[in-house]
């Protein structure tokens, strides 16, 4: 059993890798970060871990750290660009599950994370890890770049389409909506039981830090610019997220041949669940799960394509994405430990 690290374990994303890594038959969680919590144990803070995971938290040493095989950093965006490269410096493996690393372009973190990035070179040697689309590169990487919750929802939707050169990559609209444990465990007045529930809301219109993301690997798949309107809302419920993404298509096409396209890109993946009409994603099918559910539909009186995507951000979103990425890394068969 190799020995695994997850710095930030107290986290949502924190708290279901472990479960996760629990459950994996190669490999053990063994040291456990936390700054609140140290000289607890993890069953301490949750207590669904009693007699599975009773590792105590500690503070980061980067000793105890290169003892172990493989490297998970849950920590918050702006934190991590700091951490990530001492954890690097160690020769292990590392899933970073925070945005720190996932933009190429180091100059858009002071406009949308609002700090100045100073690891440029771990920036351009850091693979994005969206298995469906860099699955090679995941294989042969020392650091991988977690997508976001957002993110992954949007690209896997989208992936089959724009790779075909199918719909305008410059009229692409996404509305999407996000449980509340999307925001992390740090308590904050919007998200306050009180002020989320019977309540529904756009947050960030215009200005969402995963645009920049969703438009950098969407271009990757296009191979040419993107342009996405991209409008997150908060929805009373603890986890999941749905996205309606519209576009145009820039051909007469019929909903069975866009079908064909989504089954030819997809038709393999052991993640992505393709629903066919009358059935449409619901968040309460995937949660828990590393599956992400998308449908479609033409609509054939304005043209327009409506696709729709479903995920657990906290699995497909996070987590569980982060373990397909390390199965991937280490030479397992990705599913392992996930279904």
């Amino acid at each position: 059993m190799l020995k695994v690290a997850i710095i930030g374990a107290t986290g949502y994303t924190g708290r279901e890798l472990a479960g996760i890594l629990a459950r994996h038959p190669h490999v053990q969680p063994t040291y456990l970060t936390s700054e609140s919590f140290a000289g607890q144990r993890l069953s301490d803070v949750y207590p669904q871990f009693r007699s599975v995971v009773d590792v105590t938290l500690e503070k980061p040493d980067m000793d105890k750290v290169a003892e172990c095989d493989f490297i998970f950093s849950a920590l918050p965006h702006g934190l991590s660009v700091d951490t990530v490269p001492q954890l690097v410096s160690t020769g292990k493996k590392v899933v970073d599950l925070s945005g720190d690393f996932r933009l190429k372009d180091g100059g858009l973190y002071a406009d949308w994370y609002g700090y100045e990035h100073n690891q440029p070179q771990l920036l351009a040697n850091s693979v994005y890890g969206l298995p469906e689309v860099n699955r090679q590169q995941i294989k042969k990487a020392d650091l991988v770049a977690n997508p976001g919750c957002y993110p992954t929802s949007v690209l896997l939707a989208l992936k089959p389409l724009l790779a075909e050169g199918v719909v305008d990559p410059q009229d692409i609209i996404v509305d999407a909506k996000s449980g509340v444990s999307g925001a992390g465990r740090s308590p904050k007045l919007p998200f306050h039981f009180p002020e989320c529930t019977e309540n529904f809301k756009a947050y960030k219109v215009a200005g969402h830090q995963h645009t920049p993301e969703i438009e950098q690997e969407l271009a990757a798949v296009a191979k040419e610019q993107v342009l996405v309107t991209f409008t997150p809302h908060l929805v009373p419920m603890i986890r999941g997220i749905l996205s309606t993404i519209y576009l145009r298509t820039s051909g007469k096409l019929s909903e069975t041949e866009i079908w064909s396209l989504f089954e030819k890109h997809y038709g393999d993946e052991p993640f992505i669940r393709l629903l066919k009409a009358p059935a449409l994603p619901e968040t309460k099918f995937v949660s828990g799960s590393n599956f992400c559910d998308i449908s479609l539909r033409l609509e054939e009186r304005t043209g327009r394509l409506i696709v729709l995507s479903a995920i657990d951000n906290l699995m497909k979103g996070a987590a569980s994405q982060a373990v397909q990425n390390m199965n991937l890394m280490m030479g397992w068969p990705e599913e392992t430990g996930l279904k």
